[in-house]
């Protein structure tokens, strides 16, 4: 034994079982280290184990000569889960910071806490052609938002970029995104001039109409003539002192500074706009011009009450023509006379005038009035019958019987003046 211990000294003392364990869990450490399963692996290990012949310069517990013993390796586990505990915290805080930027920038853009405005009222007309941006821009100078390039934002993402109307628009300042987007969404209301021309006035009654609503000029002079409309290509053939006929009634809006001249223009384009789309075809034939369809509607429009009567009427003018029976349509000589309210006297009935339809035959020389598309459709082209008179017919709002000869007619006109007796008056019945 001691000639063992000289030819090959161990690193620790073989007689030592301690120095020996030590030596062991040493090997274990390496083996570990080096992936071999060391002793509790396949190999066995212990006192009784048989083991393989040791190479010369070997140590009996492992194939590689066991030098000085060596400290505790720093564990490397504990390093590297310290770093990345703190690419974890550094990862959170980026990601919270992120969402925190997230939600400021949607409450910035949303505004939900956004109240109503309560700043002072600005009135602002946005410039037509101009965009979301040059509205934003305006906007913000005005103070009634706080940001421009927030305000297009949410236009975009509300949808309402095309749907904001130019023109004249009442804000409030410091409006919120949406409340500005929901007015820039009404489309502005105009500043207009409404005159109303009912169907069937003469020229002088919607002369009152015309300065009742405050339109300026003279509406009588403008509707002498004009370089829109010549009633000759209409077939008045001279006989036309003015544009009486062709001043098409309806509603017009007129831009804030217009007079009575703008009026007379947009009636006569309205004219030519509807007469195009009215057949002739059937007035042609029985040679009668655009311009006696227009008079016999003036006609059907004073005698007319009741809507459904209009080609009924007109055919009882087409009849009285073919007959060569004065028309004895007293509408004519109010016309005459400019007394559209008083009742007519028998010198009225008899006064010398080429409108008095009971004096004279045929058409007067023009209409006496201008009538509406309805009345203009039905003297163009009237009701298929043979009736030729008619009277009002009593208890009714304006209706009226309608015969095709004289006895029959003469009846209808005695029941008329008993009921107008029996009522004292006219025996009309409307509300």
């Amino acid at each position: 034994m001691a000639e063992r211990w000289f030819d090959d000294p161990p690193e620790h003392d073989p007689d030592d079982p301690e120095a020996v364990e030590r030596a062991l869990r040493r090997q274990e450490r390496q083996s570990r280290r080096a992936g071999d399963p060391g002793p509790a692996g396949a190999t066995p290990s212990g006192p009784d184990s048989p083991r393989a012949p040791e190479a010369p310069g070997e140590s009996v517990l492992g194939s590689r000569p066991v030098g000085r013993a060596r400290g505790p390796r720093p564990s490397r586990s504990g390093s590297g889960s310290g770093r990345g505990g703190r690419r974890r915290l550094l990862l959170f805080g980026a990601l919270g910071l992120v969402a925190l930027l997230g939600i400021g920038f949607l409450a910035a853009l949303f505004q939900p806490f956004a109240g109503e405005a309560d700043g002072q009222t600005v009135a602002i007309e946005v410039p037509a052609g101009v965009g979301v941006g040059g509205i934003g821009d305006l906007l913000a100078e005005e103070g009634v938002i706080s940001n421009s390039l927030m305000f297009q934002i949410r236009a975009t993402v509300s949808g309402k970029r095309s749907e904001l109307y130019h023109g004249d628009h009442v804000f409030r300042e410091g409006m919120s995104y949406s409340a500005a987007l929901d007015e820039l969404g009404n489309q502005p209301q105009k500043e207009v001039l409404t005159v109303v021309i009912p169907e069937g006035l003469s020229r002088s009654e919607a002369a009152d109409t015309v300065e009742t609503a405050g339109l300026p000029g003279n509406y009588m002079e403008a509707t002498v003539s004009s370089k829109l409309l010549n009633p000759d290509d209409y077939g008045a053939q001279g006989k036309a002192e003015n544009l009486e006929g062709f001043l098409f009634p309806a509603t017009y809006e007129l831009e804030p500074g217009s007079d009575v001249g703008d009026l007379v223009d947009q009636q006569l384009e309205a004219f030519k706009d509807n007469i195009a789309g009215v057949n002739m075809k059937n007035a042609k034939s029985k040679n009668l011009t655009t311009y006696d369809v227009l008079t016999i509607a003036s006609m059907v429009e004073r005698e007319v009450s009741v809507a459904s009567e209009r080609a009924t009427v007109a055919a009882v003018v087409y009849n009285r023509l073919s007959r060569g029976e004065p028309l004895f349509i007293d509408a004519t000589t109010r016309f005459a006379l400019d007394n559209w309210t008083e009742p007519l006297t028998e010198s009225d009935l008899a006064v010398d005038s080429p409108y008095n339809t009971r004096t004279n035959a045929g058409l007067p020389p023009g209409p006496i009035g201008s009538p509406g598309l309805a009345s203009i459709e039905a003297a163009a082209r009237p009701a298929d019958t043979d009736v030729w008179l008619y009277v009002v017919k009593p208890g009714t709002c304006g209706e009226h019987v309608f015969s095709n000869s004289l006895d029959e007619h003469n009846a209808n006109v005695a029941r008329y003046q008993a009921a107008q007796e029996a009522a004292g008056g006219s025996p009309t019945d409307c509300p």
